[in-house]
């Protein structure tokens, strides 16, 4: 079996090449991973000591980032070394300040593998949620090299768990100790003979209650916002923005928009803001149209969209209704657990079954799901009209949070 994967792995790298022809995603994907031998190479020296965290993507650095910056402060003399897999994780977080090398992962060839640990060396090793490459794992192992699963879940169709699965179950025999999310995952592992598993939680709270520690405020934002009514549409995709756009152009002139759009090419941008029938202005324009008209106010305008990326989270903050998009889309509904820790009630599309938090919150009605035009207005209204309401569901949501906090504390007792 593990040919048959080594062949597949092959065939891929291959393929991926070509693709990259055509797509500036796979490009990112093929020439980021050009360079990483010689990155370690160069910023690693044999003597230094090291911990080796890897994330698919950027949803999964932002989960492990809680334990990232605690193994950071305890072990202050060793290098920490952050992977991704995808451009998406990779491109955002390139030039983060808490890892000392941050580079892609290189494919998952024996090879690679080697390469890859000989040059890094690490001492302890993190899998943030999942991803299991067999050949990295089965080098680990080799070299007895502490490994962790963190914020793991696991569920019944992937292929540990199917008839077919030994040679990706006897890849898990590198991990030291799995902590996983919830009670489904560790039976799961447990039903395969791995009883070195823990339910610690999603390490993801932990991270978002960490952000009321900062300085949320954004002065052009408070601006804007002139102590009205605003409803922050965080994440939106078009499907989401059909809808709320038809909101928008029927809307009191006493309620305020502040849309984040997922894609921020100008193509997309520039479709949004002509389909708006508001005062509108663009994060990317604000200055020069200041600058351009005597006496124009942030404060005259109803529709502010945000075409640019990282301040997303400090903007919730400013939210008495927060929409996050997605739940229109494959997989589902986009990162709630930001809005929710300001104590924002919160409204999102169908999609939302794949993501355990979205579901609490809807069923303990800190959040409504809607699935057309009519809901959408009924909810905005509900929450616009009823301060009470507004404050419950927020309340529900802060609640929430605050109570599912300590994955991290509990990972780090194990470990440390």
């Amino acid at each position: 079996m593990l040919v048959v994967y080594n062949f597949i792995v092959f065939l891929a790298s291959q393929i991926v090449k070509i693709i990259a022809l055509f797509s500036p995603k796979m490009k990112l994907f093929v020439d980021g991973r050009k360079t990483v031998f010689s990155t370690l190479q160069s910023k690693i020296n044999s003597d230094d000591k090291t911990i080796w965290f890897h994330a698919a993507s950027l949803g999964e650095y932002e989960q492990g980032l809680p334990i990232i910056e605690k193994i950071k402060e305890k072990y202050l003399s060793h290098k920490i070394v952050v992977t991704f897999f995808s451009p998406s994780g990779y491109e955002v977080r390139k030039n983060n300040t808490v890892a000392d090398v941050t580079v892609y992962l290189p494919l998952d060839t024996k090879s690679n593998a080697k390469q890859f640990l000989d040059l890094v060396h690490p001492e302890m090793v993190f899998f943030i949620k999942y991803e299991y490459w067999p050949n990295f794992l089965n080098e680990l192992k080799n070299r007895n090299i502490k490994t962790y699963l963190i914020s793991g879940i696991l569920r019944e169709n992937q292929a540990f768990f199917k008839w077919y699965g030994g040679f990706y179950r006897n890849a898990l025999n590198t991990f030291n100790y799995f902590f996983v999310q919830n009670e489904s995952s560790k039976k799961l592992l447990q039903s395969i003979g791995f009883n070195n598993v823990k339910v610690s939680g999603d390490t993801r709270f932990d991270r978002v209650v960490s952000i009321l520690e900062r300085d949320n405020s954004l002065d052009f934002i408070e601006e804007f916002k002139n102590n009205k009514t605003t409803i922050v549409i965080g994440s939106s995709w078009p499907k989401d923005e059909n809808l709320l756009v038809e909101y928008i152009n029927k809307s009191s002139e006493n309620v305020k928009f502040i849309i984040a759009p997922h894609n921020i090419l100008q193509s997309t941008i520039v479709n949004l803001q002509s389909s708006i029938k508001k005062r509108i202005i663009l994060f990317s324009e604000k200055d020069e149209i200041l600058k351009q008209v005597q006496n124009e106010k942030l404060a005259d305008f109803q529709v502010f969209i945000i075409d640019t990326i990282g301040i997303l989270t400090k903007i919730y903050s400013y939210a008495d209704i927060a929409y996050v998009g997605g739940g229109f889309g494959n997989p589902g509904v986009h990162n709630i657990l930001e809005p929710a820790t300001f104590g924002v009630p919160i409204v999102i599309g169908p999609k939302y079954s794949h993501f355990a938090e979205a579901t609490a919150l809807v069923h303990q009605e800190g959040c409504i799901s809607i699935s057309n035009q009519n809901e959408l207005n009924d909810a905005f209204n509900l929450l616009l009209q009823n301060e009470d309401e507004r404050f419950e569901k927020g309340h529900v949501c802060s609640t929430f949070v605050q109570m599912n906090k300590g994955a991290t504390d509990i990972i780090l007792k194990h470990i440390t």
